[in-house]
């Protein structure tokens, strides 16, 4: 119904913004990384998807249109609602989705809040062709066999003041261009070198 909305910023917080178009002011839900991706702007233009159920309607935006479109087919995954989707974006960066949807890694999808075991495996098993197609190049798999030395170097990222979305962007950037790298330490230097 509603492709985007662009107007003023009127109030902010992680999980909804009140977005002001022409004297209406519309409140979104929106995902952390949208959150983020605001931060310092007055003015913004949002990517929409309006959900409508039997008691509520529902207004939803977000930064990027790649976001926006990944959010409406994890909401068509049977047991998969907008609070998890919004979730799962939340927690992750649209392409470590992506990668742990077409890889098949359902754990990696299970750190997300409120995704289980059943609920990964179903958005496994309805999203992973679809994801696979739209990859320009093929998949763009994120190296995971680390995960456990990423997931150590985002923390300590993060203890340092750097936030969540920058430094997942700055590990993967650093994961794609240096696969050799597994110690904390090496990812850690070459993130900061990176956010440097």
């Amino acid at each position: 119904m509603y492709a985007y909305l662009k107007g003023e910023i009127t109030y902010r917080a992680p999980a909804f913004i009140t977005l002001e178009v022409n004297g209406v002011g519309y409140h979104l839900n929106i995902p952390l990384s949208t959150f983020t991706a605001l931060e310092g702007q007055e003015r913004s233009t949002l990517y929409t998807h309006f959900h409508v159920t039997e008691d509520a309607h529902t207004l939803y935006g977000f930064a990027t249109q790649t976001e926006r479109n990944l959010f409406v087919q994890l909401i068509s995954v049977t047991g998969v609602g907008p609070t998890s989707a919004l979730l799962l974006l939340s927690a992750m960066s649209v392409d470590e989705i992506r990668s742990a949807i077409i890889g098949e890694q359902a754990h990696v999808l299970q750190r997300a809040k409120g995704i289980g075991p059943k609920a990964s495996k179903q958005i496994i098993l309805d999203l992973k062709n679809k994801l696979a197609k739209e990859a320009p190049d093929g998949p763009v798999l994120l190296p995971m066999a680390g995960s456990e030395a990423r997931d150590e170097a985002i923390t300590a990222l993060m203890a340092l003041g750097i936030n969540r979305i920058g430094a997942q962007k700055a590990l993967n950037q650093v994961l794609k261009e240096q696969p050799g790298l597994t110690t904390v330490e090496e990812l850690i230097k070459a993130a900061l070198k990176m956010l440097g």
